[in-house]
């Protein structure tokens, strides 16, 4: 007999590193599966009809979601409250518009989600309570940046605390 074969243990970093590579590679591959699966249903030139449809109602859908959340921006704002909730939403809307502007049913359907009233708010309060909890990391890079920490100077380590019921 030969020796057994131990495999690392991953660690969550690394596991989600792995998620999140699996992710790129797998969800055009299922786009275009069940692009070709409608079109085999319906046709070629009526699924290329239905995904550019999605793509005009997807955009005047976001800008009008993007308008009402601008204007609840700007209530917040003069109201002297800090916007959080608002400007989730205009991320998640963002975010949305891409999803719908790109073609593929399966990007639609999480597009939708992410545009309609009711399952944003459900995700903006996932948002909030990763942002609440640390769990959530901003990074900016600068052109010209050497991406590795430390490497245009100290790391500075920081605490910011929101106030109360805003985020």
């Amino acid at each position: 007999g030969g020796t057994p074969v131990k495999f690392h243990e991953m660690t969550f970093p690394e596991l989600r590193e792995v998620s999140r590579s699996a992710t790129v590679v797998l969800a055009p591959i299922a786009e275009l599966y069940v692009i070709i699966r409608v079109g085999a249903s319906i046709g070629f030139l009526n699924t290329l009809a239905v995904i550019i449809a999605v793509g005009f109602i997807g955009s005047w859908l976001v800008k009008r979601e993007g308008m009402r959340t601008w204007a609840r921006f700007n209530q917040t704002i003069a109201s002297g409250q800090i916007p959080a909730k608002e400007m989730i939403d205009g991320v998640l809307i963002l975010g949305a518009g891409a999803l719908l502007l790109t073609p593929g049913f399966l990007s639609d359907v999480l597009g939708i989600v992410m545009l309609f009233p009711p399952t944003r708010a459900v995700l903006r309060a996932y948002v909030s309570k990763r942002v609440q909890a640390g769990n959530f990391v901003v990074r900016t890079v600068r052109p010209g940046d050497v991406h590795r920490p430390g490497a245009n100077g100290p790391i500075v380590d920081t605490d910011a605390t929101e106030p109360k019921g805003e985020i």
